[in-house]
This record gives C-alpha cells, sequence and structure tokens, in this order.
C-alpha cells in the first residue's frame, strides 16, 4: 500500500506497511470438517462405543434419531449388535412438573452416585418442542453445572418433537448405546406433561415423581394416574422457610398412597423431603432407589418389569411403522384432501371419512 506520507517532500517522516491481517476463520476447519464428516461403519460405532468413545456414541444417537431410511437401517444394525452389552444399567426415571427442579436434581443426584459409587452416569433429557416451530432449546446442560463438566457423565438432550406426549422417539434405543459404551446408571428425564410420563415409566427401573409445596393446594398434585405409576415420591425445596410446609406436603402424599391398592411390585412407595439446590436428603433418596431395586429383585418382579417394557415397546413400534406405512402409501394425501373438503363442507362424517380413507389404504396395499 502506497503511503503519500513517504514522499521525499515529508523529510524525516516515515510510516511503515502494518502486519498483514490473518484469516479469522481457522485454516484446519476444513480439514477437520472433511474428517467428521467421514462415514462410520457398523463395525466403527460397535467398537468406538464398546470402549466408550464419546463422540462415536452421540454420532450413534444421532443416527438413531435421524428420520432417513439408510440412517435407520445402520443404527437398527448397531443396536442388534450390542443389544449382549446392555441390559446391566439401573434405569432411573425422572418427572415433575415445570419448575419442580428436575434438572437441578438431576445434577445433585449424579454428583452423590458419582462420588459415592463410581462408574459412569448418562442423562437423557427430553427438551420440549415448539409445536409452532418445532424447535427447542436444549438448555438442559445448563442447568446440569457440575455434571456437565465431568468425563464420566453424558448428558444427552433430545427434542421431543411432539413424540409420546414429550418423550424422544428413540430413548429406549439410546439407553441400549449407552448401556453398551459402559454406562452404569441411565436418567430419563421426562418433561413432566401429558403421555410422557407413561412413556418414561415403560423403560425404567424405577420412576421418580419430583413434587413442590407451596405452589397451591397439595392435593391438586394427588392425581391418581402419576401417583399409580411412581415408585417413589420426593418433595423438592424442603429448605429455609419452606421446610416444615414440605413436610406437611409429604405427609397428605403418604395418606394418599395408603388408599391405593399395592403396585404389581410389591413394593409401596416412600415419600422423602430434599433440597436439590443444598444437597440436603440426597443420600436418603438413593437409599430409598437401591432399597426398592434390592426388594424387586428378590420378589422376581424386576425381571417381569422389563420383559413387559419389551412387549410395550414392541406393539408401539408396529403402531408407529403402520401410521407412516399409512401416511407414505401412493395416493393417501390426495384422498385426505379429498375427505377433507368432504369433511368440511359437511358432506361425511369425521368417523365415515376415516372410514373410507382406511378403506381406501387396504386397496393400494393389496394391489
Amino acid at each position: 500500500m502506497e503511503h503519500p506520507e513517504n514522499d521525499k517532500a515529508y523529510k524525516g517522516l516515515k510510516v511503515n506497511d502494518g502486519v498483514e491481517r490473518l484469516s479469522s476463520v481457522n485454516p484446519y476447519l476444513s480439514q477437520r470438517r472433511a474428517k467428521r464428516a467421514a462415514q462410520l461403519s457398523v463395525e466403527d460405532y460397535i467398537q468406538g462405543i464398546l470402549r466408550g468413545d464419546v463422540t462415536v456414541l452421540s454420532r450413534a444417537v444421532t443416527l438413531v434419531e435421524s428420520l432417513l431410511p439408510e440412517h435407520q437401517a445402520v443404527a437398527q444394525e448397531v443396536i442388534e449388535r450390542l443389544l449382549p452389552y446392555s441390559g446391566k444399567s439401573l434405569r432411573v426415571g425422572i418427572t415433575g412438573v415445570p419448575g419442580a427442579g428436575k434438572s437441578t436434581s438431576i445434577d445433585a443426584f449424579g454428583m452423590h452416585i458419582l462420588q459415592e459409587r463410581g462408574g459412569k452416569l448418562a442423562v437423557l433429557a427430553v427438551d420440549p418442542s415448539s409445536e409452532r416451530s418445532k424447535g427447542s432449546i436444549l438448555g438442559d446442560k445448563t442447568r446440569m453445572e457440575r455434571l456437565s463438566v465431568r468425563a464420566d457423565a453424558f448428558i444427552r438432550p433430545s427434542a421431543s418433537a411432539g413424540s409420546l406426549g414429550g418423550v424422544a422417539r428413540k430413548t429406549r434405543e439410546t439407553i441400549i448405546l449407552c448401556e453398551a459404551a459402559g454406562y452404569d446408571t441411565v436418567f430419563v428425564e421426562t418433561v413432566g406433561v401429558g403421555q410422557s410420563e407413561t412413556a418414561v415409566c415403560s423403560m425404567v427401573d424405577f420412576f421418580l415423581l419430583l413434587q413442590i409445596a407451596g405452589a397451591g393446594d397439595e392435593l391438586q398434585g394427588i392425581k391418581r394416574g402419576i401417583m399409580e405409576m411412581a415408585d417413589g415420591i420426593v418433595i423438592n425445596k424442603a429448605d429455609g422457610a419452606n421446610k416444615d410446609e414440605a413436610q406437611r406436603a409429604a405427609a397428605h402424599y403418604r395418606n394418599a398412597l395408603q388408599l391405593f391398592p399395592m403396585p404389581q411390585s410389591g413394593v409401596r412407595p416412600q415419600v422423602l423431603t430434599y433440597s436439590g439446590f443444598y444437597d440436603i436428603g440426597i443420600k436418603e433418596v438413593w437409599d430409598m432407589i437401591y432399597d426398592y431395586i434390592g426388594k424387586v429383585k428378590a420378589n422376581g418382579s424386576f425381571e417381569k418389569r422389563r420383559n413387559s417394557q419389551a412387549k410395550y415397546w414392541m406393539y408401539e413400534t408396529i403402531n408407529e411403522q403402520l401410521r407412516n406405512r399409512f401416511y407414505n402409501a401412493t395416493g393417501v394425501e390426495a384422498q385426505l384432501a379429498h375427505y377433507e373438503k368432504e369433511l368440511l363442507d359437511g358432506r361425511i362424517t369425521s368417523f365415515a371419512a376415516a372410514t373410507k380413507m382406511l378403506e381406501f389404504y387396504d386397496s393400494v396395499i393389496e394391489k
């Protein structure tokens, strides 16, 4: 670059060229992207997961969650090959109303188990998707400050995508991958709304219900459906001025549980209080979980529960596959548009339209 100040007319003045500005883009970025984009083989996934490679595990989970048929084919082969290495972990489902402190509690529960018993912990946190944009914040790691920096903890937030009321479509397969990678404790966090509790309860060994006191009438939280699914109930935020109120809420829940029939596990749920923020009562919660697991393994209901869960997910997968095949069948989209118009014009009822669509689908698959 020419500097007019260097002209001879300006004696004693000289301006040197500056240092050339370097590119702000990492020159090795393209190489790293090319390396990352390289497709792994089924054997690469299996060996990587078995040796506990977190990067390979993360890519395998992404593959499982993918809707692409070619990805699904690879994912299913990987899962089947890893099945013999799975099933040895303790699976804990955690649910509660929004604001009950699920993520903070998981951080406290996880730190306790890693410090007291060692091993590895996987957290499958399901993030609610927007019904409008279908997007998710996936911000659970920000509320698990201690676990997120530990090498022996794997946190995987997944968008619910509206599946099963908030539970990610492939969470059960992800549990198998994590177990094969050596994670001996698996947390599954649900968003705490709708059908998600039923789905999570159908994939875990212990279902923990988190409640809070002081948010209104405690009896509003005593709903028969969710209470019958819970294997243990804990009242969070039992600290400071809220401690007595948490104890009163716990007493309400204990009284309510006495009115319910004995669960199929043969173990009546306990009700405890604790503080996830201040780590008060965390050990007692874990003692409750391990006491329950010991009892159900002794009476045989642990194995029965896992067997019934396997059958449940087989039928759920059949339902999902049938739904996908119906909507992807030739001509179904056009026929749906036709019967929608008939329905809105008042010429046919909803039930009759559905019957006509199923008859059309039967004719398509018979050809």
